[in-house]
């Protein structure tokens, strides 16, 4: 199977090397080859009329109210018609896909040196440019999520790049997954590489997830080279990565955003720990997206005894402390939050409630009641309670103003 996985992966490869072959000079006029200044000209004007389209792009931003799908879901065709059919019904107008999965794997045929030299592509998206135009055909906004550190398949291929202990055994999480150095500049250009592919198959956003050190105990044990680290610490590096990557895709006409914990809006010494400085990256990041989900925080915290019982509460209380901490910075540019919320039931959890349009509605709610008017349901399952969500007639006839109550879903027995 891997193998003709790869004779497919080198016969699209050989076929794209003509796209690098010197184009015909097509600045020939009819008396003969045009002036040196002639030739300046013409380029000048074309990078002109496209910094205007880029700076029309991000001056008008789209007001994200999305999903996440795994890529295994979008490459269901079948499948992905009915998830298409309920954006069309409702006021959802984004889908976040995975480009590259949690174990490392991307997840359809690219251009890229690395990815092929360690045999990374999975595949599970057949016809990428399909289905970008597919969606972007629905007027569907299109956002490419790439796990940047956490990322097994790439620690194993390259063990030069993972982090390691003292006594050179590699760092692995509670699932045994190794974790690549942040620190590593050659990771930066992988995940760059596969951000500008995902570009070029017609995804509007690059969304960074995992863009953070590990954070369990064994990872007090890592030990990072000094010729990397550079005497930075881990949010230096994490910001530092941050604003390169903003630089290199927005050159390619991409928005960049990326997951954070949502504890680190509060929590300096959790902060410090995964390397997430929010105020910091959300005023480098198009879009930070904060992981507020209820049944993420502990039991106390906000003063509510258990924080999955009351998502309404919940959301509202971590989002406006977001509100409060990114009111102490000096940006000079909006700040755009988009919550990541919770469309799924933590069974988990000793003290939970079942997950339904109603909690789905309550923290919506809470997320305009914040003062913010993006966000995204999370269920790793692809499976979502549409019918907490307004109809797309619905959300059309009623603009949201400030303050504005929106409609509740009729509570089911």
């Amino acid at each position: 199977m891997k193998k003709w996985v790869f004779a497919i992966f080198l016969a699209v490869v050989l076929i794209g090397c003509q796209r690098y072959q010197p184009p015909a000079d097509s600045l020939k006029s009819q008396e003969g080859q045009k002036t040196q200044e002639e030739r300046k000209q013409k380029v000048r004007k074309r990078q002109n009329w496209g910094k205007k389209e880029l700076a029309q792009k991000f001056a008008d931003p789209v007001k994200v109210k999305g999903i996440y799908l795994s890529a295994y879901t979008a490459g269901l065709s079948g499948e992905m018609d009915k998830i298409i059919s309920q954006l069309d019904a409702t006021e959802l107008n984004a889908v976040v896909i995975d480009v590259k999965d949690d174990n490392g794997m991307v997840t359809f045929l690219m251009d890229s040196p690395l990815v092929q030299e360690i045999e990374s592509c999975a595949g599970y998206i057949s016809d990428i440019k399909a289905l970008t135009k597919k969606l972007k055909d629905h007027g569907i906004y299109r956002i490419a999520r790439i796990p940047a550190f956490r990322d097994p398949y790439l620690a194993e291929a390259k063990p030069e790049w993972c982090c390691k202990k003292a006594d050179g055994t590699v760092y692995r999480d509670k699932n045994n997954s190794a974790w690549v150095n942040p620190y590593k500049k050659e990771v930066w250009e992988y995940l760059i590489e596969i951000a500008e592919q995902a570009g070029e198959a017609g995804f509007d956003e690059i969304q960074f997830d995992y863009i953070r050190f590990g954070t369990e105990k064994g990872m007090n044990e890592v030990v990072f080279d000094e010729a990397d680290t550079e005497g930075k610490s881990r949010q230096e590096i994490i910001l530092e990565f941050t604003e390169y990557a903003c630089k290199r895709l927005r050159r390619k006409g991409l928005f960049v955003s990326a997951d954070v914990f949502g504890s680190v809006i509060f929590g300096k010494e959790d902060a410090e720990t995964v390397g997430q400085d929010y105020e910091k990256m959300a005023e480098e990041l198009d879009a930070i997206c904060p992981m507020v989900y209820p049944s993420h925080y502990g039991n106390g915290n906000f003063g509510i005894a258990y924080p999955d019982t009351q998502p309404y509460e919940t959301v509202f209380n971590a989002l406006a402390g977001s509100q409060n901490a990114l009111s102490q910075t000096e940006s000079k540019k909006p700040v755009l939050v988009r919550p990541w919320l919770q469309d799924f039931t933590a069974s988990y959890l000793s003290r939970y409630i079942p997950y339904g349009p109603l909690e789905v509605r309550e923290q919506i709610q809470a997320v305009y009641d914040a003062g913010y008017e993006q966000w995204i349901l999370w269920n790793a399952s692809g499976k979502y309670h549409y019918d907490g969500l307004l109809t797309s007639k619905e959300a059309e006839d009623r603009p949201r103003e400030e303050g504005e109550t929106r409609p509740y879903p009729e509570e089911k027995e």
